[in-house]
């Protein structure tokens, strides 16, 4: 396996994973993602900030991850635990549901970790859904620490937890 940074070509394989993963969230009555989010607009601004990065397998696309500068208006509202200088912020972690529980979500995690740490951010923010208690143990097992919570409209009417992890050298 190996992570590569994305090119525009691969928007839509990448889209198929993610497809693949919100069909399989809805079978487990996990509403986190829909027919508006994620879309390719999305995975296209993430290609053309050189963003967007997929995880192979055989040059398959079985996975991705999007390590961003950008902070989202909506996370104004929580207090983080480090001053607005430098992070980066993780948007639109996906393994193909064929390749969950092989550890891939973790090598694209610890990916965007060494990622953060090699270009000498303070630390990493990020979101996930309150009512996947996969993702929300998966990220707490990781370090990150939940700060609070915001809404996406047009996804849920659940909250989503804002999470963040102070890195060290």
């Amino acid at each position: 396996m190996k992570i590569r940074k994305a090119i525009t070509s691969d928007i839509e394989n990448i889209l198929k994973t993610t497809r693949a993963c919100a069909s399989k969230m809805r079978e487990q009555k996990i509403f986190q993602w829909n027919e508006h989010y994620p879309n390719y607009e999305a995975f296209k601004e993430d290609v053309d900030r050189e963003e967007l990065f997929v995880l192979e397998s055989k040059e398959k696309i079985i996975g991705c991850i999007t390590i961003s500068t950008l902070k989202d208006d909506i996370y104004n509202e929580i207090n983080w635990l480090t001053p607005d200088e430098k992070q980066i912020y993780l948007h639109r972690l996906a393994v193909h549901p064929d390749y969950q529980g092989q550890g891939c979500a973790q090598k694209l995690m610890s990916f965007a970790e060494d990622y953060a740490l090699d270009n000498n951010f303070l630390s990493i923010r990020l979101d996930t859904f309150s009512k996947n208690i996969r993702n929300v143990n998966f990220y707490e097992r990781r370090g990150y620490i939940r700060l609070g919570e915001v809404f996406f409209p047009k996804q849920s009417d659940h909250p989503f937890y804002c999470y963040e992890l102070i890195l060290k050298k």
